[in-house]
This record gives C-alpha cells, sequence and structure tokens, in this order.
C-alpha cells in the first residue's frame, strides 16, 4: 500500500511542478492524474496493490469533503453574496454532467453493439 500511495502523490507533485512550471490554468493534481492515466494506458491498467489502493481511498471518499466543506463554512458570508451565480453554476454544471454521461453511454452501448454483430 505504501508503494501505491507513494505513486499517488508522486503524480501529484509532478502535476503540481507542470501546473506551476507551464503556467497551466489547470490544478497540478488534475494535470497529476491525467500523467497517470497515460502511465496506465501504456502498462495496461493498474496493478493489484494500486488498485487495492485506490479502492480503501475511495470507500474512505466522504473524509475528503471535510476539509471543503469547512471552507464553505469559513466563507459562508461569500456563498450568501454570490448565491445567485453558485446556483447557475451547479445546475447548469449537473445538467451537463448528466447529458455528458448520457452522450457517453450511448456511444458505448453501440459500440458494443456493433462489436457484437461483428463476427
Amino acid at each position: 500500500m505504501l508503494k501505491a500511495l507513494t505513486l499517488l502523490l508522486s503524480f501529484q507533485l509532478a502535476g503540481e511542478v507542470l501546473s506551476r512550471l507551464l503556467a497551466l490554468p489547470v490544478p497540478g493534481p488534475v494535470v497529476g492524474m491525467a500523467l497517470m492515466f497515460l502511465l496506465l494506458i501504456v502498462r495496461s491498467g493498474p496493478g493489484a496493490e494500486l488498485r487495492e489502493t485506490a479502492n480503501t481511498l475511495l470507500s474512505h471518499l466522504s473524509l475528503l469533503f471535510v476539509p471543503a466543506g469547512t471552507g464553505v463554512l469559513l466563507h459562508i458570508h461569500r456563498v450568501a453574496e454570490e448565491w445567485l451565480a453558485l446556483s447557475v453554476a451547479l445546475v447548469a454544471s449537473t445538467l451537463i454532467g448528466i447529458a455528458v454521461t448520457a452522450l457517453v453511454l450511448d456511444a458505448l452501448v453501440r459500440r458494443r453493439r456493433r462489436d457484437e454483430a461483428q463476427p
């Protein structure tokens, strides 16, 4: 588990360094996640240890929302001032997320049907 955590944190660090060096408008952890995704494509997926560690982290995902909730409460006055913009952004991003998920699912179902139809 330590090796897998080190790998995850190394990619986060690499993403942070690249994001700051190249002045990217994307957060470092997102860049690190994209880099790790490329590695996993090359390696044909995660190993057993990385998979187990990721599942353990995901099972405790709710704990990772505590700092975000604390930050929201710390800046509740800003939320009160910007409630309309926040509401529009939340509703729009939710609708866009649902639409993109539906389109991807539809494309995958069509692809599976096409692959099953071919001998």
